[in-house]
């Protein structure tokens, strides 16, 4: 379900000449029985409009004053959003003889043609106010203040996001207050402007528009309509943009370690974070631990309890990184399998978090496991899974990839893994200049390559993971010696490096002669400067004694990387079999 919200104008979209029929109230009361949330959002004064709608109580939240107030007719409470303006304004047009004149807790509010009089007024006292127009209304606000505000007011108040907010309106003063909603609709006897700008243009008038809105919210319809304003940039082929949906979506980023898949999900994280969009992302090997405006949970000596993931995701304005370094590579699949369950009932209660990015989620949903808990992407607003194997994961997860990014130098390969995996025949990938990555949208007969529209701001890549957390298996480095009578697994740099001054010079020469360690550090850290730095130390081997070439190597990682000043609980004695 991509909407929980549904927020309406009153006077002629909910209402008809200040009326609202019984079958427009019906149609609300099957919404709000299904869950959803109603607000009303309306530029009459409180009291005028408490004066002709005698159901206030039907709506979880009011804004009113055109955002200047928000009231709970639940608990009678009133809250002014603003301060209002200068009390001379009022007194002024009063002893003036401007006729009508409301005065609320903000808002000052008159008729056309004395819009005239008020701007002049406005000047000559000399104040900060701003004019809103809504046919032949004049209102007067504190600038700023306008009914996208007040709504965003209100959804704070009820831990909700506008991008999960369905909102219908009528007039000039309801522009900005579509627009701040994830679906911008209007009502038939809408004006012509508003029209162009909303996302759906409703056949009914009035209430029987909001009656059919609340139909297409009902059935799940509204669900698949298209929404472009809220696409996500991903790159250009060429002049051209190409952009990926912001809800539905199940969007695989696979290719070799060190090929970019970071680079690609940062960028597009950055979009959506940047936008407002709430994101989950589970993080077993700590490599988003330092993202900029994320709230980090876990670290490599505590794992999040999944009430505590909850509870912070609770409130939408919470991007939330779920570390799992201090999880043993074993206890993944069911840890995942725990919290996947408790994400899509957090989704369906509150409508957020909006995207679940899913770091290596071959470990999370290995091939072994059989049921994924969700039917369709949408159960989850929008997923993203990175992989290196994506032959290695489950097939149930399979199911839901719609779109696949395939990164590196060979992007053919790992479609085609994708593709085996699936069942699928593999697709023709179509070369473009300096294309750094290939989409295959599901049931394309052809891959597009492209280029990354990079994020504005790169992260260290996987400094703590690499550091002091546990890599997998097919990551860690292993000392064999020259006959393979050791599998001494160094599981980060930290433990590489302890078990390089321990290991007899015989083991460490005959890696170091082969170019192991060099080789591991780009393979598989995929950090090529450090790669050629301790290269050059291989290079170097009969100028070095085997003691000081382990001290050049331990140098130039410890000046790249943060290593813990404790040692990690690491058994010199255990070997991995």
């Amino acid at each position: 379900m991509r909407y929980n919200v549904l927020a309406c104008d009153y006077d002629e979209t909910l209402a008809r000449d200040g009326q609202v029929d019984d079958a427009t109230i019906e149609a609300l009361e099957r919404l709000s029985r299904a869950g959803f949330k109603l607000l009303l959002v309306t530029g009459r004064e409180l009291d005028d409009l408490l004066s002709v709608f005698p159901h206030p109580a039907l709506f979880d939240l009011i804004v009113a004053e055109n955002g200047g107030l928000l009231y709970d007719p639940r608990q009678r409470t009133c809250d002014a959003l603003a301060a209002p303006p200068p009390a001379e304004l009022a007194e002024r047009l009063r002893t003036e003889g401007v006729s009508p004149l409301g005065v609320g807790q903000v808002l000052v509010a008159t008729r056309e043609p004395h819009d005239v009089h008020v701007l002049g007024l406005i000047r000559e006292l000399g104040l900060e106010l701003q004019v809103i127009y809504n046919k032949g209304a004049v209102m007067v606000l504190p600038p700023g203040v306008n009914k996208a505000t007040g709504l965003c007011a209100a959804l704070d108040r009820m831990g909700l996001s506008r991008h999960s907010v369905v909102a219908v309106g009528d007039g000039e003063n309801d522009h900005a207050f579509l627009t701040a909603a994830e679906c911008g609709a209007a009502v038939a006897n809408a004006l012509p402007a508003l029209k162009d700008a909303c996302d759906l243009c409703l056949d009914e008038a009035n209430g029987r528009g909001v009656s059919e809105l609340a139909g297409l919210l009902l059935t799940g319809d509204l669900d698949e309509l298209d929404l472009p304003r809220h696409d996500v940039l991903l790159g250009h082929a060429g002049e051209e943009e190409v952009r990926l949906p912001s809800y539905g979506i199940g969007l695989l980023v696979a290719g070799p370690s060190g090929s970019g898949k970071s680079t690609v999900t940062t960028a597009l994280l950055e979009r959506l974070t940047g936008d407002g969009y709430q994101c989950a992302i589970v993080d077993p090997e700590g490599d988003y631990a330092e993202y900029p405006g994320l709230t980090v949970l876990g670290d490599p000596d505590r794992v999040p309890a999944v009430d505590e993931v909850v509870h912070v995701l609770e409130q939408p304005g919470h991007s939330v990184v779920i570390n799992l370094i201090g999880l043993q590579l074993r206890d993944r699949p069911a840890y995942f399998a725990e919290l996947l369950p408790r994400l899509t009932g957090l989704r369906a209660k509150l409508g957020h978090p909006h995207w679940l990015i899913i770091d290596e989620a071959h470990h999370l949903m290995p091939a072994e496991v059989r049921h994924v808990p969700i039917q369709h992407p949408g159960d989850l607003g929008a997923l993203l899974m990175i992989t290196v194997h994506p032959d290695a994961m489950s097939p149930a997860a399979l199911r839901l990839v719609t779109s696949t990014i395939a990164v590196g130098r060979e992007p053919g390969n790992t479609l085609a893994a994708f593709a085996t995996a699936r069942g699928l025949d593999a697709p023709t990938v179509r070369p473009a200049p300096k294309g750094d990555l290939a989409l295959w949208r599901d049931g394309a007969q052809y891959a597009r390559e492209l280029t990354l529209a990079p994020a504005r701001a790169e992260r260290t890549r996987h400094r703590r993971k690499y550091a002091a957390g546990t890599m997998a298996k097919d990551k860690s480095f292993y000392f064999t010696g020259p006959q393979e009578r050791l599998r001494l697994r160094a599981r980060n740099l930290h433990t590489f490096v302890e078990l390089s001054e321990g290991v007899d010079d015989d083991t460490w020469l005959h890696h170091l002669r082969r170019g192991d360690y060099s080789a591991w550090i780009r393979d598989k850290l995929g950090d090529a400067e450090l790669a050629d730095e301790v290269a050059a130390v291989e290079r170097a081997e009969g100028e070095l004694s085997p003691r000081d070439g382990r001290q050049r190597v331990a140098d130039l990682i410890g000046a790249r990387y943060t290593l813990p000043a404790e040692p990690t609980d690491f058994d010199p004695d255990h070997r991995d079999r």
